[in-house]
């Protein structure tokens, strides 16, 4: 149960849950699959920009999604009115993907009580002027650390979402899940140029944390360092050499130009780089990628996921070898596999489908400073900003917000303006030293997949890639 004053009974204050089964079983009657997703989501954020509280919202939602799956077709259908007669409507909407059906209904997820976070409401741990204070005090600090600091923009977020998972079967899976970040931003100047740095960090966590002195001064100090670093970067050079990648956030090259390619239905409808490999070497040897879901307190984690099955610990790849794949309930099923607790939605507005959680490749036995000392010329970036990628071929282009030259193994002057170029199958077969160090995010990454944006982790040990293209500003 949650810890909230006023939790969630959608069974208690909208449907007769009895009713909200037959109709749900009426929907999906033939049908290989199917639920109802109910959910309400409360979040708040605060940004303070410029010496002043710039945006200050509140947002409140609830509805649910009723879906039915036959084969390989989806019928979904949603409403923000949570009552019987909005649920047969949308009854009626799923219904038609099933048609005359003849499916056999397919077993609801086993039963857990692993509990990953907290359910309490973190918009409650602190007062309203407690967080613009609070905010206050971030810009006056960041300001009062480094004459050249001309602008601060922090932001303070929280949120709570509440669902409930019901199956034909009666079976009913609950779940409460907070969110909390704190990002700050700071701009610096010097003879006229100006640059930039931002740091932050959250997750599944109350906001108490977050907002004591000790962590958002460290934050802020952070995102100075960086847009300090910033200042004194030399252009980026171009070309094709090899790269390090720092151990952490780095890792969301890894989600993006890898971690798509293992999603299921990529691969079940063969439009996935990776698609057809299993039991064959995609990466260098000494690589293993796993998803894993069941990190407490991790911004990816979930205690179940958007269709009810507990999350997983998922290995992809293997060293080196292509072992599995992320998998939601109905491409699980069309495959001939189990689920693996993949399948995720943005909200009760859309139909769940197969995402990471967090990503995170395993460990090596190399240090940093070895790692580094193979690199005879070439770039260690320690920090991305966007990004984009091909699923079907894996090419990436990334952007770094840190990045320092480095030649005979020695690091050098911070560099500005590289980008990182490459396709990902390719990257994990030219990796040749993986490092001890192996680091999460700070609790900082959103997804974004066919319009839908769900929160995610990464995380990898530092990495030498040899043969990259980099993007810069030199010749």
């Amino acid at each position: 149960m949650s810890n909230n004053s006023d939790p969630f009974r959608p069974f208690e204050t909208h449907l007769d849950e009895s009713r909200a089964l037959a109709v749900l079983r009426g929907a999906t009657t033939g049908a290989d699959d199917g639920e109802l997703f109910l959910e309400r989501r409360r979040s708040e954020a605060l940004v303070f920009d410029d010496g002043r509280l710039r945006n200050a919202s509140y947002d409140a939602s609830e509805g649910f999604g009723l879906r039915a799956v036959n084969a390989e077709t989806a019928g979904y259908a949603h409403s923000t009115e949570i009552s019987e007669a909005a649920l047969t409507r949308a009854a009626e909407t799923a219904r038609l993907a099933v048609g005359a059906g003849g499916g056999r209904l397919a077993d609801s997820p086993t039963r857990t009580n692993q509990k990953l976070y907290t359910d309490n409401d973190p918009m409650t741990d602190a007062a309203f002027p407690v967080k613009v204070e609070t905010l206050r005090e971030i810009d006056a600090f960041a300001r009062d650390l480094d004459p050249r600091v001309v602008q601060v923009s922090a932001t303070i977020a929280a949120s709570l979402q509440e669902v409930h998972i019901l199956r034909p079967d009666g079976t009913l899976v609950s779940d409460t899940r907070p969110m909390t970040r704190l990002n700050v931003s700071v701009i610096v100047e010097e003879n006229g140029r100006r640059e930039s740095g931002g740091h932050g960090g959250g997750g599944r966590t109350g906001l108490t944390g977050l907002i004591a002195a000790e962590s958002w001064q460290a934050t802020t100090r952070e995102a100075l360092r960086i847009a300090l670093v910033n200042l004194a970067a030399e252009p980026a050079p171009a070309g094709e050499m090899d790269v390090v990648l720092g151990a952490g956030w780095p890792g969301i090259l890894l989600h993006e130009a890898v971690g798509h390619g293992l999603e299921g239905d990529f691969n079940r409808k063969g439009t996935s780089a990776f698609s057809g490999l299993i039991g064959q070497q995609v990466a260098a040897r000494g690589v293993t990628v796993v998803d894993d879901g069941t990190l407490p307190d991790r911004r990816g984690s979930l205690s179940v996921d958007d269709e009810g099955t507990p999350t997983n610990r998922t290995v992809l790849i293997e060293d080196g070898v292509l072992v599995g794949y992320m998998q939601d309930r109905q491409n699980a099923r069309l495959m001939g596999v189990a689920p693996t607790g993949n399948g995720r939605r943005e909200s009760f507005a859309h139909a769940p489908m197969p995402r990471m959680t967090n990503t995170i490749m395993e460990g090596g036995q190399a240090t940093r400073d070895e790692v580094v000392a193979e690199l005879k010329d070439g770039i260690y970036a320690v920090g991305f900003g966007g990004g984009q990628v091909d699923i079907t071929n894996g090419k990436f282009v990334f952007s770094c917000t840190e990045a320092y030259r480095v030649k005979d193994g020695k690091i050098g002057a911070p560099v500005k303006g590289a980008t990182l170029i490459g396709d990902g199958p390719d990257a994990m077969k030219r990796i040749r030293a993986i490092g001890n160090d192996v680091a999460l995010d700070p609790g900082i990454g959103n997804c974004g997949k066919a319009g839908q944006w769900v929160p995610v982790g990464v995380g990898q040990p530092t990495l030498l890639i040899g043969g990259l293209t980099v993007g810069g500003s030199a010749a």
